[in-house]
């Protein structure tokens, strides 16, 4: 029961930092929730293999390679999810930053 509230809270924090930001454009719940699957899956397998490979770039500029990793991973789940759009690397990029934001507020409400 648990994972389905946290696959319902990141599906709304996409909807919302899909509201706050231009050029990304989520077509309904249906696919809100979809993206949820998505970037969790995205997340959990790619994402340890890509901060490990580029551990040394990321320690040279303080960390801050690893939200152009989180954009690419944005715009790989843009490519695989229907009624996802993303319009470039830029509006990927703030919504990486946005959704861990907003993620973060509304898990603070889950306990």
């Amino acid at each position: 029961m648990k994972i389905i509230i946290r696959w319902i809270i990141s599906a709304l924090a996409i909807a919302v930092a899909t509201y706050l930001l231009p050029g990304i454009a989520v077509e309904g719940p249906v696919a809100a929730l979809v993206l949820a699957i998505v970037l969790g899956a995205i997340n959990a397998v790619l994402r340890p293999v890509l901060v490990v490979l580029t551990l040394p770039l990321t320690i040279i500029t303080l960390g801050l390679f690893a939200l152009v990793i989180n954009a690419l991973l944005i715009l790989l789940a843009a490519a695989i999810v229907p009624g996802f759009a993303v319009a470039g690397f830029g509006a990927a990029f703030l919504f990486g930053i946005v959704l861990a934001l907003v993620n973060f507020v509304l898990h603070r409400f889950e306990k």
